[in-house]
């Protein structure tokens, strides 16, 4: 089978009802904040929070009686794995996903939950992978690919249908690359419905695989992204001549840029949303006049973010735009000094967090104190006014934020 319109509409009503229908919405702010108009596409409203239920359905949906009783079998460590185990067990097949030994627990216990059984081997992917298709042919299970796999795609492709029904005037859509069976359904889709549509891929600048295979350059993907989604050693073999036939431009995106479009979405939009999900908009805040003055469609491609590292992101948000700074402060270690200390901050709209004292240091004259405080602002350039009015006020102060009281974010 070659993947084409029909198998993608062919699955879409296959699946129609038993996958979420996702808006597309359109964010006023962020548009602004691009010179675009943005429409997100939110995948993350999965009932597992990602795209991957799309490609999964279409795939177990086809596994004839004997295929059914044998079980599937799939390695991942995140929304693959979710998907898979979700849709198995809702039609009554044994599902067996590997994971990697380092897989963190809330993701094993998610995919358990959704009534997988799931087993750990290796150190990574490549060995879970290997382990997989070794008990596949072991135990005849059918063994389920993330993205080379011609029903995936097709399955994925349903996600560009509905964009394009949901606005049939959008003139790109920016899709996060993983394996590539995203990107690649839904540029045969959508190429197929609007010809001259432009589709850009989404890469962590740390895992370029698919740009470094179609440029024929080494590979050099490495290293720990927050877009763990997308951080894929070995692209897909079937989805690599699609994507070098139909998607224009593949942009790399730096870790700063995701963690920044992660809390852009949850901030303006009130919504989660993983590293990879937010990727897409990522690359368009950091290449705003490639996308100036279009109608682009965003995919959102998933929300399943742990919440530590949410709260990380959401707090290093604060850090960066000003809005939560670290000042230190010198003053005379008198009564009533740290009251005309906070009065001075409070006048000027601060909000002090913590207070810690030092009184020790054998640097400071033996009557001063240095004050550290964790300052809530409303923005960087009230952190500056703050500082300078305690500095006119004779309190030596100086920030401990870096570059946000410099002005720069």
């Amino acid at each position: 089978m070659t993947v084409s319109i029909k198998e993608i509409r062919s699955a879409a009503a296959a699946i129609d009802g038993l996958v979420v229908q996702t808006p597309l919405v359109h964010s006023k702010t962020l548009s602004d904040m691009a010179g675009a108009e943005l429409y997100l596409k939110l995948e993350n409203l999965q009932y597992t929070a990602s795209f991957k239920e799309r490609g999964a359905l279409n795939r177990l949906r086809v596994l004839n009686k004997a295929e059914r009783a044998a079980g599937v079998i799939a390695m991942s460590a995140g929304n693959h794995a979710q998907a898979v185990a979700y849709h198995a067990n809702r039609l009554g097949i044994e599902s067996i996903i590997v994971m990697p030994h380092n897989t963190p627990y809330i993701k094993i216990t998610n995919t358990e939950n959704l009534g997988a059984r799931v087993e750990l081997h290796g150190d990574n992917m490549n060995e879970a992978s290997d382990y997989a298709r070794s008990l596949a042919e072991k135990n005849g299970y059918t063994f389920i690919h993330p993205y080379d796999d011609e029903l995936i795609l097709a399955g994925q492709g349903t996600l560009a249908l509905e964009m394009l029904e949901q606005n049939p005037a959008l003139d790109v859509l920016v899709v996060p690359i993983g394996g590539g069976g995203l990107i690649a359904g839904c540029a045969i889709a959508a190429k197929a419905l609007r010809p001259k549509i432009e589709i850009i891929g989404v890469e962590a600048a740390l895992y370029p695989s698919m740009k470094e295979a179609i440029d024929g350059t080494a590979s050099t993907a490495q290293g720990h992204t927050i877009a763990d989604g997308i951080a894929i050693k070995s692209p897909g073999a079937l989805t690599r001549p699609i994507i070098e036939n139909l998607v224009s431009d593949i942009v790399l995106v730096s870790e700063s840029a995701i963690e920044h479009a992660v809390q852009l979405i949850a901030e303006i939009e009130k919504l989660v949303c993983e590293g990879a999900g937010a990727a897409s908009l990522a690359a368009v805040m950091d290449n705003r006049k490639k996308f100036a003055g279009k109608t682009v469609g965003l995919v959102i491609s998933g929300g399943n973010i742990d919440s530590r590292l949410l709260a990380s992101v959401l707090m290093r948000g604060l850090v960066r735009s000003g809005r939560l700074v670290r000042v230190r402060i010198e003053a005379s270690d008198l009564p009533g000094s740290l009251a005309r200390v906070t009065a001075l901050i409070a006048e000027r709209g601060g909000n002090i967090i913590e207070v810690n004292h030092e009184r020790w240091d054998y640097d400071l004259p033996v009557r001063f104190t240095e004050l550290d405080l964790l300052l809530e602002t409303r923005d960087s350039d009230n952190a500056r006014d703050i500082v300078q009015a305690l500095i006119d006020e004779g309190y030596p102060t100086r920030s401990l934020s870096g570059s946000t009281m410099d002005g720069t974010d």
